[in-house]
């Protein structure tokens, strides 16, 4: 297994042994973008503090898209594009390249 798969595959053995779900993403004709969807059910739930959206004492199912990466390795300047714009959509997109950052996006995500 390659370094980048041991990252991925601790990825998805933290995401479900934490009550969440994680998919492969494939985006047609959008190079760039990140390769993981996570995503919690509401039971997990924060409270929703969107601009956009606020409805005193509303939860909202928890998720993010992850890009990972070999150990010590960043993001290309396209794939931080493509980063950006999600996040500037409001979306929390997250890099990982080592067990620890697995657990800080883990921790990231439920706590």
């Amino acid at each position: 297994m390659t370094p980048e798969g041991k990252i991925e595959k601790r990825l998805k053995d933290r995401v479900k042994a934490t009550g969440g779900e994680i998919r492969k993403l494939q985006w047609i004709a959008r190079n760039g973008a990140p390769d993981r969807f996570v995503f919690y059910p509401p039971r997990l739930a924060v409270e929703c503090r969107s601009a956009a959206h606020v409805i005193p004492g509303e939860t909202c199912p928890i998720f993010a898209f992850v890009e990972v990466k070999r150990p010590g390795e960043v993001p290309t300047g396209q794939q931080e594009r493509e980063h950006e714009r999600l996040r500037a959509a409001g979306f929390k997109v997250f890099v990982v390249d080592s067990f620890e950052s697995v657990e800080s996006v883990i921790l990231a995500l439920t706590s």
